[in-house]
């Protein structure tokens, strides 16, 4: 009887692994086309990132088809991201890791809560966004999961969770809103002082611009997040449109710029070039979609796992950042995304929060 049920587990856990791999791929589709506002419907089938030929389903097969065609396109034989199968073995792990670790109504609410915590993830290391398709989705799925799981918000009536996971995302969104104000009072500004007069040039690209000082590339709608935002240079010599205006203070809006004797309109303006000795760039303690994607975590996990969230995110984003400033220098226009480091706690109070917290309070205990 123990044999059967053990193999019965091992079947099950197989099965499991394989629903989490195919849900992984689907990923991989959301991960490339939802960034580039592309939809995830159309084309139905995935194509190759290079030459665009759809994919043919015997060549899609998670995992397998990566590691028989050898990471590379069957077609033009470009090379096709380890990303894509890490994705793939990624949520088939978890997937089992959940199966294993909870009830099976719990372990169906937190598949769809895994993968979006994937999703999030590698988006927001790849362009430093998550879309709304994946937070505010997230918050409507925690909630409608809530109401179906009730279990979730620790709790048996329906209405009950659903009144918990709704007052959880709220407590996620503004406890991080109040984090980015605060943040912008006390450290929105970053003054830097060059080693040396360095070269710089904004040069318009449609409605948006291209910013270099240095090495560092940089579209200017990076630097921008309100309409108060300001960028200062402090230049030993600047150029406006091949008009020399010697050396000036430059303040720029992110459509405008003010040069102490006039302020003209950036979309008339084709190029301006120069040397800085020093400039200030405005900065945010983390993007928007942070707040809306702890939202969405707080209406699947609770106050308690949107506590854990930000506590936890923080802690190991303060030690990445740490070990890059130790590694090698980071670069002064470097981003660090802050969802990785929130859906990898998320992970781990939903794994172990019970017992850490039980850990922390014995400890404080006499």
């Amino acid at each position: 009887m123990a044999d059967s049920i053990a193999a019965y587990r091992i079947v099950f856990a197989i099965g499991v692994f394989v629903l989490g791999s195919a849900i992984g791929s689907f990923l991989n589709v959301c991960i490339y086309r939802l960034p580039l506002d592309l939809s995830v419907n159309k084309p139905r089938r995935s194509f190759c990132p290079s030459c665009k030929k759809q994919i043919p389903w015997q060549q899609n097969l998670p995992l397998v088809s990566w590691l028989f065609l050898r990471g590379r396109c069957a077609n033009c034989s470009a090379p096709i991201s380890f990303r894509y199968f890490a994705v793939e073995l990624l949520t088939g792990i978890l997937f089992v890791g959940v199966w294993l670790a909870f009830p099976w109504q719990l372990a169906v609410a937190y598949w769809v809560f895994v993968s979006l915590l994937v999703a999030a993830t590698f988006i927001d290391f790849e362009h430093f966004i998550i879309p709304d398709e994946i937070t505010l989705g997230g918050v409507a799925a925690g909630i409608v999961c809530a109401g179906i799981v009730p279990e979730l918000m620790n709790t048996h009536g329906s209405v009950a969770a659903i009144i918990r996971s709704v007052l959880a995302a709220l407590l996620g969104y503004v406890l991080l809103w109040l984090v980015l104000e605060v943040g912008k009072i006390a450290f929105g500004k970053k003054r830097i002082r060059l080693d040396t007069p360095t070269p710089f040039m904004w040069t318009r690209k449609g409605d948006d611009a291209e910013f270099v000082v240095g090495e560092e590339t940089e579209l200017w709608s990076e630097y921008f997040a309100r309409e108060s935002d300001q960028l200062i240079l402090f230049c030993e010599r600047a150029v406006i449109d091949a008009r020399p205006i010697g050396s000036e203070t430059l303040r720029f809006h992110y459509n405008r710029v003010n040069t102490g004797t006039e302020e003209l309109a950036l979309d008339q303006v084709d190029q301006i070039s120069g040397v800085v000795r020093e400039l200030q760039i405005p900065r945010e303690a983390m993007g928007r979609g942070d707040l809306k994607f702890l939202a969405a975590i707080g209406a699947f996990t609770g106050w308690r796992g949107v506590l854990f969230s930000v506590f936890g995110g923080s802690l190991a984003g303060s030690v990445v950042g740490l070990a890059t400033l130790i590694l090698g220098k980071r670069v002064w226009s470097a981003k660090l995304p802050f969802g990785p480091y929130l859906a990898f706690a998320a992970l781990i109070w939903m794994f172990a929060g019970e017992w850490l917290v039980r850990w922390y309070t014995g400890l404080l205990a006499p």
